[in-house]
């Protein structure tokens, strides 16, 4: 059974376009990951700042698995583009 990751980011004051870029950035990478079947970025439609990443997997240990080999340097250098600590879940369809 697959497994679907939401999550949900919030941009610093006027870094809205930085995030955005940074997460268009993470979409080829997570899609390339072992056990991704698909990956999709959302922006709110009234509140710029706000965006969603759909992620299914194949399992969670698999989503965990690609977490730990997205560089960790590209990761802390994004830290400062977040207003607020990101937030995800994972869902069963």
């Amino acid at each position: 059974m697959s497994i679907v990751r939401v999550n949900e980011f919030t941009a610093a004051a006027k870094k809205s376009a930085e995030l955005y870029t940074f997460l268009q950035a993470l979409v080829p990478y997570i899609t390339a990951s072992k056990g991704c079947i698909s990956c999709g970025l959302l922006k709110h439609h009234e509140h710029g700042e706000q965006f969603m990443m759909i992620e299914r997997w194949d399992c969670i240990e698999s989503h965990q698995l690609a977490i730990t080999h997205y560089p960790q340097e590209d990761m802390q250098a994004a830290m400062s583009l977040f207003g607020v600590a990101p937030k995800g879940n994972y869902y069963r369809l």
